[in-house]
């Protein structure tokens, strides 16, 4: 016979503001099975787990259910508080009353009933626990990092600085990420490259560092501890160990009206190019589609003049492998464009504003291009059409975000603060120029963000216009730029010789092939998606793979920076210990009723289940079976709910545990319930009502 502890916690008043917390201690303990059950104000303090382990001790129990909030919020608290007490940790769980109960339902009768079934259904699943013991892995010190923007770079450096090696892999030919075309950052106006130039330095010196740039991740395989990483380092057509980074193939390269994709396309680059003066590694790459050799067969100037020989027309891709134990992946974002031949072409374009069709309609980044002092103008604002100095400047906000008919609904967070900062760029360098900004609110939570915008509205002179633009168009020399103050109820008509569009915020284009090969989940605008939004906010479902900036979601700069931090020190726990403790609820395969249909090798999402052969002591085939890695599975139980000859099972949520819950319901014991006692003078609809 079992015998269970049942431990009622008030959450304080969260729970017993509407469920009678003492009834359902005292309607547990008639549970067939139960041999104590208490209730508490605060179960997850120290008196109330003092009060648990007494119990186990006293009543020799070998069972505990803790009906209190989630078991995201607890559940490792009371697990503990248990197996001090020396009772198994896998034969506690808990009832949610809190969420699952007192939060969604009023003080009413049903609310405490629903209350002692929850309690009934944990006290019927315990008494089949079984005594688990959590699964030990190996853990391969090493880490890789996807994305070597400000986030990847500081993943990398906090956990090479931890004493761990890291594999950084960047697409581009140089580290450094959007932060490296910024001209200044909110809200202090640092310089941009001031700030992040010695952390890509560092990444490209640091011993435990290997950096794979021009590079991209081909496939992953393995799990969490023991990750085997498949890399595929571009040719170059460069051998960076020879290269010493003169220039001087770049001075000949006769091809040379290549739209920077640096310089958002205001400036030319020749065809072997450095992405930017201050790029890590320093060293070209050839463009093998403008090149005019690969191209057309003949040239090869760049080689001629080259005195280390380092430029190889006849180098290919190479592929390597890396074993790593955590991944942090950093990919971060792009831009929202309304160019027809931009990244995301399934999103309808701000045709009405003209961007891609007039030059002097540019986005954010083209802007922050044009002011930066390593930017193709030399830091001097100046129109795109004609080099001229622009008098006026109209900002537009929201140009994309919070925008459902366009496809956006989000806002991309960043694009008040940076406006503001471009505002007060412009009059910094252009004094008798007015800047107009039309936005829809402004939002500036972070600390120093909120007097950063006043500061550009009542020191710098930004004229704010709470309103949007229906219409662009050029006339003569200008544009002109109509809509609304719906402030003033007036409509607004601006001679302007630029326009600034704030555009979203969005993923890396594409992005999701990556997210299909690691595992991880995404939401309808491709933003990868947490574990857990508050508690589990840099994880990832899949064990191991950690989220850093904003490759989650808008992010600027000092929280992605925060974010990868963080996930570094998620990765430096993961290293921290030769061997990793994981949950033991994962699925089993009954080898004799198995058919060998391989469906559950096919639908698991975590490739956790392979095909195992079964031999004879003469080796001789006797049958196939689908056989589970406990280290790769988490316990998700799709094989389970999908096995055609129900021959998987999931240690934790037997068959026989899901239906005794089932069954304990259907049993329901009205000595639970008893009628409420009718007092005097109460009539029939009275006790109804």
């Amino acid at each position: 016979m079992s015998k269970i502890g049942v431990f009622v916690c008030h959450c304080g008043e969260n729970i017993s503001r509407t469920v009678d917390c003492a009834r359902v201690a005292k309607a547990s303990g008639q549970i067939r099975g139960v041999a104590v059950a208490k209730d508490y104000k605060y179960m997850c303090s120290d008196p109330g787990q003092a009060l648990i382990k007494n119990a186990i001790k006293e009543h020799k129990l070998d069972g505990v259910v803790v009906s209190a909030c989630s078991p995201h919020m607890h559940e490792k608290t009371f697990r503990k508080a248990v197996t001090e007490a020396g009772l198994n940790q896998f034969l506690c769980e808990m009832a949610n009353i809190r969420e699952h109960c007192s939060w969604v339902h009023e003080k009413e009768e049903p609310t405490t009933r629903k209350a002692i079934e929850l309690v009934r259904l944990m006290v019927e699943k315990v008494k089949r626990n079984m005594a688990l013991e959590p699964i030990r892995v190996d853990v391969t010190k090493r880490a890789l990092v996807i994305g070597g923007g400000v986030a990847g770079i500081q993943a990398a450096l906090d956990i090479a600085d931890g004493g761990h090696e890291v594999i950084l892999v960047e697409k581009d030919p140089s580290v450094g990420g959007h932060m490296a075309q910024l001209s200044e950052t909110f809200p202090t106006l640092d310089c941009s490259q001031c700030i992040l130039t010695p952390k890509m330095v560092d990444v490209g010196s640091h011993p435990n560092i290997k950096l794979y740039t021009y590079s991209e991740v081909e496939k992953i395989e393995g799990f969490v501890g023991n990750f085997k990483v498949t890399i595929k380092k571009k040719a170059r057509s460069v051998d960076i160990d020879k290269c010493t980074g003169c220039g001087e193939c770049q001075l000949k390269c006769p091809s040379k009206k290549i739209p920077s994709e640096f310089d958002r396309g205001l400036k030319n680059r020749t065809a072997i190019y450095i992405p930017f003066p201050q790029a890590v590694p320093a060293r070209p790459v050839i463009d093998r589609e403008h090149c005019i050799y690969f191209t057309k067969g003949k040239c090869k100037a760049c080689q001629k003049v080259c005195p280390t020989e380092a430029v190889d027309f006849e180098q290919t891709d190479e592929y390597v492998e890396e074993e790593v134990g955590g991944i942090v992946v950093a990919t971060g974002f792009d831009l929202y464009t309304t160019d027809k031949q931009g990244p995301y072409p399934d999103y309808k374009g701000y045709g009405e504003y003209g961007y891609g069709e007039d030059p002097d309609i540019i986005d954010g980044l083209q802007f922050e291009r044009l002011a930066s002092a390593s930017g193709p103008t030399g830091g001097a604002i100046q129109r795109p059409s004609d080099g001229k100095e622009p008098k006026s400047v109209v900002f537009l906000q929201c140009i994309g975000s919070r925008h459902p008919s366009k496809g956006i609904e989000f806002c991309s967070k960043i694009c008040c603060m940076y406006t503001a900062k471009h505002t007060m760029l412009y009059k910094h360098k252009v004094h008798h120029g007015t800047a107009y900004v039309f936005y829809m609110d402004i939002r500036a939570p972070g600390k120093g963000y909120d007097e950063f915008v006043r500061r550009a509205i009542e020191e710098d002179g930004a004229v704010y216009l709470r309103g949007r633009v229906s219409r662009i168009y050029r006339s003569g020399d200008h544009l002109i730029v109509k809509g609304a103050d719906t402030l003033s109820g007036a409509a607004v008509e601006i001679e302007a010789d630029m326009v600034v569009l704030a555009t979203a915020v969005m993923p890396q284009p594409g992005i999701e092939g990556l997210f299909q090969k690691l595992g991880i989940s995404y939401d309808q605008y491709k933003f990868a998606s947490e574990a857990h939004p508050k508690l589990r906010p840099v994880e990832c479902a899949t064990a191991g793979i950690f989220l850093a900036g904003a490759c989650q979601g808008p992010k600027d700069i000092p929280e992605s920076v925060a974010q990868a931090s963080a996930a570094a020190s998620k990765a430096l726990i993961l290293f921290s210990r030769d061997q990793m403790l994981r949950e033991p609820v994962v699925a089993k395969v009954n080898e004799n009723t198995c058919i060998a249909c391989w469906y559950c090798v096919e639908i698991c999402p975590f490739t956790a289940i392979s095909k195992k052969d079964i031999r004879d002591r003469q080796g001789n085939l006797i049958k196939r079976v689908a056989e589970v890695n406990p280290s790769l599975c988490t316990g998700c139980g799709t094989c389970a709910a999908t096995c055609f000859s129900n021959s998987i099972d999931l240690d934790g949520f037997t068959d026989e545990q899901i239906y005794s819950e089932i069954n304990s319901l259907m049993a329901v014991g009205q000595d639970l319930f008893p009628e409420p006692e009718k007092a005097e003078g109460d009539s029939p609809d009275e006790k109804a009502a």
